[in-house]
């Protein structure tokens, strides 16, 4: 009984104070790049990290020759990158512009911003725009990619958890690198 009391007496301090929630360490490798040319209308450049898998048109019963999906995956980062090809004509690039435009506006009202970069590499005919959205949106990022007359590219980043932007700014950080790396990287194949 005796114990009972001192550790009963010794155990209730008022200098308690809650402990903030922390988060594990993600030990990120150092990217290498290398040239991706698996496809015949455009090449770049994408971190060995990153994973191809071909994804199936469904809705075609395979895939048409101008059109192209697939995923760069991060295994570890548990992170895909959709990303979409398609040939098209100039007129398309006008509705596809748009429709990624309408799109991004309703993300600026949902988020807590949008951050845009623009690239452009006249002399290859390769012009593109990055999008970054703040907050804790379903894609971070998104980009494309086009010569506004022949090629249309787009990629959308997806985590495969639910989304807490201070967990996963490094990888955020460390995946951003790679798309830039990517989009300045970017060539069309003639």
């Amino acid at each position: 009984m005796f114990f009972f009391l001192i550790a009963l007496s010794t155990s209730c301090s008022s200098d308690y104070s809650p402990k903030p929630r922390g988060y594990f360490y993600i030990e990120l490798p150092k990217p290498i790049y290398r040239d991706f040319v698996r496809y015949p209308f455009f090449k770049c450049s994408i971190s060995n990290q990153m994973i191809v898998k071909e994804l199936k048109n469904e809705s075609q019963g395979g895939k048409k020759n101008s059109e192209i999906g697939f995923n760069l995956n991060y295994p570890r980062l548990h992170a895909q990158i959709f990303c979409s090809y398609r040939k098209i004509i100039p007129s398309d690039f006008l509705v596809l512009s748009e429709t990624d435009r309408r799109t991004i506006d309703i993300l600026k009202q949902k988020a807590k911003g949008v951050t845009e970069a623009a690239y452009s590499h006249p002399e290859q005919k390769v012009y593109g725009q990055m999008y970054e959205i703040q907050g804790n949106p379903v894609s971070p990022i998104q980009f494309v990619i086009s010569d506004s007359t022949h090629s249309y590219f787009k990629g959308i980043l997806y985590f495969d958890t639910v989304l807490d932007r201070d967990s996963i700014a490094p990888v955020l950080a460390y995946i951003t690198k790679d798309v830039q790396v990517m989009i300045e990287s970017f060539q069309w194949k003639q």
